[in-house]
């Protein structure tokens, strides 16, 4: 049987046309083949460009040998499909999946590399995947262990959806079971037991009493948070629980590791068992570097902090400051209605174009 093809993409015509023909090909976390193809296919023959495959990532290159590189990434994967393919147009609008997050902004990053032979930096341009799902099948994490080469740079910008502003660094994230122990007893005699569902309820209260920090790091406001995010408990409909997890996430601002942020989590949930169960580090902004200034003067407007995780945090342990940047709108990333704004993109890919000619 012949493998599935995507329609020859075209990347002369107009960014919101490339828009939709993207999003028109289904690229669910670990199906994104089809789409790496044709992104592979329409990169290939440009003389300037080196163009490299790794498993479902292209990375494509400039060589002119300037003094400065910089890679703009972007993933081509999506969350699982809702009902929202193919995509459609109302108004300045385009709906479907991924259009936001963010295979807009990975059709200005296609333009840029197909428009701008000769930019006034050197340019890596990484298409990659499985970025919506566990972080073993990251396709950048990947290129990070095996072919670190490809992504060093003087700077990065990361095509994740910002609704046209720059979002500076990111969040880190850790997660974490709280747990109390109990004694099993029959319900009928519960005075033999000890509930340990009824011993969570402190823990609550203190998430409910918590002040979350609202630090500035580089210049941009973060505001961390500390939530449960999931209970757990009980045995049988008769029977007193002897144990109960209290599932925490918490967002930390980029001003503290990974190791800071467990350390907090103790001292919040002192003389409770812990169980730390998945972290990511944050990112500082990294907006003081010249490269990162100048996209600043370029893009406009005021950076803000990115108050979540993404890949920037990726960059910065290879130590290249990085930024996020995108026209899709982060509120309606995952969304079954997702939609990107037409004129955003069109925005995105004229400030871009004015930082990559801008010497």
């Amino acid at each position: 049987m012949t493998a599935p093809q995507a329609r020859p993409l075209d990347l002369t015509g107009d960014v919101r046309a490339l828009t939709a023909a993207l999003v028109d090909v289904e690229s669910v976390s670990g199906g994104e083949k089809v789409l790496a193809d044709a992104i592979e296919a329409a990169l290939a023959p440009l003389a300037h460009l080196t163009v490299v495959r790794d498993g479902e990532a292209v990375v494509a290159r400039t060589e002119q040998g300037l003094a400065e590189r910089v890679v703009i990434a972007g993933h081509i994967d999506t969350v699982p499909l809702a009902g929202n393919l193919p995509s459609r147009v109302e108004g300045d609008l385009l709906y479907g999946c991924g259009t936001s997050d963010m295979k807009s902004g990975v059709a200005v990053a296609l333009k840029l590399a197909a428009g701008v032979p000769s930019p006034a930096r050197d340019v890596t341009y990484v298409f990659y995947d499985c970025e919506e799902i566990e972080a073993a099948r990251n396709g950048l994490g990947r290129l990070a262990r095996t072919r670190p080469d490809l992504l060093a740079a003087d700077f990065a910008v990361l095509m994740e959806p910002t609704d046209g502003e720059i979002e500076g660094g990111c969040q880190g994230t850790l997660r974490a079971d709280v747990i109390t122990r109990g004694k099993r007893a029959h319900s009928a005699r519960s005075w033999r037991g000890v509930n340990a569902v009824h011993a969570a309820a402190p823990i609550l209260e203190r998430l409910n009493a918590y002040q979350a920090r609202e630090p500035v790091v580089d210049g941009l406001a973060y505001h961390e948070g500390l939530n449960a995010v999931g209970i757990a408990g009980g045995v049988a409909g008769n029977v007193i629980p002897d144990e109960c997890v209290v599932t925490v996430n918490y967002r930390f601002a980029p001003d503290r590791s990974p190791e800071d942020a467990r350390r907090h989590v103790h001292e919040v949930f002192e003389g409770y068992e812990l169980r730390f169960t998945d972290e990511a580090p944050g990112a500082r902004p990294g907006l003081t570097h010249p490269v990162a200034a100048a996209f600043t003067r370029a893009v406009g407007g005021t950076p803000r902090a990115k108050l979540g995780w993404t890949d920037v945090a990726l960059f910065a342990g290879l130590g290249v400051p990085a930024v996020n940047y995108g026209p899709g709108d982060p509120a309606l990333a995952h969304q079954q209605g997702e939609y990107v704004s037409l004129t955003k993109i069109v925005e995105c890919e004229r400030r871009m174009l004015d930082w990559l000619g801008a010497a």
